[in-house]
């Protein structure tokens, strides 16, 4: 492993507003470490990564793994101890079989390319996974994977049928070798805890030649309080082809220049037509006064433009350009909480008033309301390590963004003060949290990775709730001398 394999890092972007804080978590400028990476590493084969692996235990260095760079914390490409990043952005080849719904899908491709090459090779065929589609599958499928068909057709993960890991002797295992433990805990548990998941196989699924999508925003002044409120009582007990998706914004940035003002936009998938959708939502959800010119069908692969904030009649090879957006550069932060109960009328105005205190210029906030029930429901907690099935009503994904360093301490003080207050309205228990959003003010491991099992359960409870036993056993089976981890990595059992 020398100098002469490292590459420079090109950054994804994002042009869409729906999604414009995913591209900061790709360069979060308020993350730091003591350390640089002493190499970049872009393996082009299998072999260079067992090559590499060698090397980082002979010179004592931690790996971090880099298939995206969409990580809220940083911990792909962030160590406070010597350490490597291995980039998988070579490793992207995408293998679709119509014939038997499946695809082999490498964990340096991004969702944009997947999405594009079923619909390359089939219009009756997609994949549920999530709405950016410069999100790389290997940190995605590993930590669940929500996205817009999930009441539908649950997790990415929960469609994986295979994979392939390189452990910590550099040994190539598939589900056969590695054996169901192992291959249940990567699904949901964070890969990155038990070795290098290098390619992906997944189940893919049956989707009708048009599916419906809408975009209706309220503001307070048209009701939108009471509309949030309805919301909750319904949006997890509708047709399972129907999530019906809210983002909550703050809108003076990015846009800048004009008046800061609240408002909710109700933003919709349906598996389906445009009647069928509006004769669900004429039944479930009135209140919102869609009209059939809120409906636009279309096809699978046009709504995942449309999620991505693109206009109408953007070429599809979008997906497969890396350098789509603008090269957003910025702070931010990010939390989860599941929802369980209907947040009151009261509560909701108190989550107003929070919003509107964020009044640093260059600032705003985004949080997505993001429904469950369907397919999330019906698959047991324990089927794989994402736990949050039935019982939940939504998650709620807080994100802050600021753009001048010297606004980074009150605008993360501003996000723990909101997740502070809504403590009375979510989950108990533990106070539930998505690893794909990932948030150390939850806990962290010891930098010399000598985490006790205590110390890890406060964070890992939190987001795989009872799950978090199985996968510590499965971390002490397979790699005792816990050589891959990070600051929020399952620790093995102490001997």
């Amino acid at each position: 492993m020398n100098s002469n394999s490292s590459q420079v890092i090109h950054t994804p972007k994002n042009s869409s507003y729906s999604t414009i804080y995913n591209s900061f978590s790709d360069h979060n400028l308020r993350i730091t470490s003591n350390f640089k990476p002493s190499i970049i590493f872009t393996p082009i084969n299998e072999s260079q990564i067992q090559v590499a692996i060698h090397c980082s235990k002979i010179h004592d260095l931690q790996i971090r793994i880099r298939s995206g760079g969409h990580d809220y914390e940083g911990l792909s490409y962030i160590s406070d101890t010597p350490f490597v990043v291995i980039d998988f952005r070579n490793l992207r080849l995408i293998s679709i079989d119509t014939e038997n719904k499946t695809a082999w899908i490498q964990a340096g491709a991004t969702l944009g390319e997947v999405y594009y090459r079923i619909a390359e090779n089939s219009n009756k065929l997609a994949f549920v996974a999530g709405a950016c589609p410069t999100v790389g599958v290997g940190g995605h499928f590993s930590g669940g994977g929500y996205g817009m068909m999930s009441r539908k057709f649950g997790t990415a993960a929960d469609n994986i049928i295979d994979a392939k890991l390189i452990d910590a002797n550099g040994r190539i295992q598939d589900r056969e070798s590695m054996g169901e433990d192992l291959f249940w805990a990567i699904r949901g548990g964070g890969g990155t805890s038990f070795g290098l998941i290098i390619s992906w196989k997944v189940k893919l699924l049956d989707i009708p030649e048009k599916v419906t999508v809408f975009n209706v925003p309220r503001t307070l002044e048209q009701n939108a309080t009471q509309l949030v409120y309805k919301w909750q009582h319904i949006v997890d007990k509708v047709d399972d082809n129907l999530l019906l998706r809210i983002f909550l914004r703050n809108t003076e940035f990015p846009f800048g220049g004009g008046q800061r003002a609240i408002y909710a936009s109700f933003t919709t998938m349906f598996v389906g037509g445009g009647d069928d959708l509006l004769h669900e939502m004429e039944d479930r959800f009135p209140e919102l006064g869609l009209v059939k010119e809120d409906c636009i069908e279309m096809s699978w692969i046009e709504s995942i433009l449309f999620f991505a904030g693109f206009p109408r009649g953007t070429s599809l090879d979008v997906l497969l350009n890396w350098n789509t957006t603008t090269n957003q550069r910025g702070y931010f932060k990010g939390k989860s909480d599941y929802v369980q109960q209907p947040i009151s009328i009261n509560g909701l105005e108190g989550m107003w008033k929070l919003l509107n205190q964020l009044a640093v210029e260059n600032s705003g906030a985004e949080l997505q309301f993001s429904p469950y029930g369907g397919k999330l429901s019906d698959i047991s907690e324990s089927e794989i390590p994402f736990p949050h099935r039935a019982g939940n009503i939504f998650m709620i994904d807080y994100a802050v963004y600021w753009g001048k360093i010297e606004d980074s301490q009150r605008n993360i003080a501003w996000s723990r003060k909101l997740y502070g207050y809504m403590a009375k309205y979510v989950s108990k228990s533990p106070r539930a949290a998505y690893f794909n959003y990932r948030d150390l003010d939850l806990g962290f491991n010891n930098i010399n990775g000598n985490t006790s099992y205590e110390q890890a359960k406060i964070w890992g409870e939190k987001y795989f709730k009872n799950n978090f036993d199985r996968l510590v056993q499965v971390k002490t089976k397979f790699d005792p001398t816990n050589f891959f981890r990070n600051e929020q990595s399952i620790p093995p059992l102490l001997s």
